[in-house]
């Protein structure tokens, strides 16, 4: 019998701590000497300019609505420009007396928002929240009845033309772009052939054309004497244009699904619409919950183009209110942090909304 000399197995390398903070600093940061290299570089830029910004921003500001003041030597951000323009900003042209219209029918539209995005209220009952509040939002913003003065929809303004725009496009475009994205991959040649062309036709041209199209060529093909409002125009070039793109996104998500679910669904007696209901829409719309809400973030963005039109949103109420005063023009950059801190703190909020609905939707995978 061979004697067999025993051999040790060489000892197995630690395990590398794969959560918390030092862990995630090592995978993300320092995981390579290029990954280091690049960390240590911006770590220093953000080390010599961050204390400057705060010094100009902060330490060194203005906050008395005095321009005097801010053109002292040494003066860092002049911020009374928000404090003396803030109204103009957020409410745009509409009248002064009667901005606590806007203000209501602003907060109203935002309580809504808010309530559509918590599971509590995912009940029948929201859509006729939905159309009491939009209800009360016109009636305060145009007035003429309850004895509020008449407030013409070119009057309107700021923030609330912002939200209202946003908020209405991206409703009615996500019926729509369903409706294109199950047409396009319909067996029906006339109905794939026009969602097609729609498809393809807004997504050739940009947002301003179609703006531009919508207010300044479409009341041409008009009969003599009608005419269609440019809030109403402007609100149904954006929800075309939005439509067409978040159509492209969900098709994507139904091509994704395999063809062997829907054969299954079709042994079991299931109809085209059954089966669209129950198998394929839930999975495709819950891959594409990324892309549907950057699609969103894109439309809220992108509503500040309306200014073409004479309808001065957030942005273009910013320009309204600096630009027509010589002695605020100055510190223009000031108002433009502030409308980018507005726009910050909603599109922040709807990427972490899109990160729980994603989680959310994603639960029946991590069991």
């Amino acid at each position: 019998m061979t004697a067999q000399t025993f051999r040790s197995i060489a000892p197995r390398p630690a395990p590398v701590q794969s959560e918390g903070v030092i862990a995630w600093l090592r995978i993300n940061l320092f995981a390579d000497w290029i990954t280091t290299l690049m960390t240590l570089v911006i770590g220093a830029a953000l080390l010599y300019l961050i204390p400057q910004f705060l010094s100009w921003a902060l330490l060194r500001a203005s906050w008395a609505p005095n321009f005097n003041a801010c053109r002292v030597e040494g003066v860092g951000a002049c911020w009374g420009v928000i404090a003396e323009k803030h109204r103009l900003i957020l409410f745009g042209r509409y009248p002064f007396e009667a901005q606590w219209r806007p203000l209501v029918a602003t907060l109203l539209m935002l309580g809504l928002l808010a309530a559509s995005c918590t599971r509590a209220f995912w009940r029948p009952g929201l859509l006729v929240l939905w159309v009491v509040v939009l209800s009360l939002f016109f009636t305060l913003m145009s007035g003429g009845v309850l004895g509020l003065s008449k407030v013409e929809t070119d009057r309107w303004g700021g923030l609330p033309l912002t939200i209202l725009l946003a908020s209405l496009s991206l409703v009615m475009a996500f019926p729509i772009a369903l409706a294109v994205a199950l047409g396009r991959r319909s067996n029906l040649p006339a109905i794939k052939t026009f969602c097609t062309i729609y498809v393809e036709l807004i997504r050739g041209v940009p947002l301003i054309s179609v703006l531009f199209m919508a207010s300044f060529m479409f009341p041409l093909f008009m009969p003599q004497g009608f005419t269609i409002d440019v809030l109403i125009r402007v609100l149904v070039g954006i929800t075309l244009f939005a439509a067409a793109y978040m159509a492209e996104v969900i098709r994507g998500g139904l091509q994704a699904i395999p063809k062997g679910q829907i054969e299954a669904a079709a042994t079991l007696g299931l109809s085209y619409w059954q089966t669209q209901r129950k198998i394929v829409l839930p999975q495709a719309l819950a891959m594409v919950v990324p892309s549907i809400m950057n699609n969103f973030i894109s439309t809220f963005k992108d509503t500040s183009l309306v200014t073409i039109v004479s309808l001065y949103e957030l942005t273009g109420a910013l320009s309204l209110a600096i630009n027509s005063d010589s002695d605020w023009r100055p510190f223009k950059i000031e108002g433009y942090l502030f409308i980018a801190m507005i726009y910050f703190i909603f599109c922040f909020s709807m990427s972490r909304y899109s990160i729980w609905v994603e989680q959310q939707v994603n639960k029946s995978k991590l069991r």
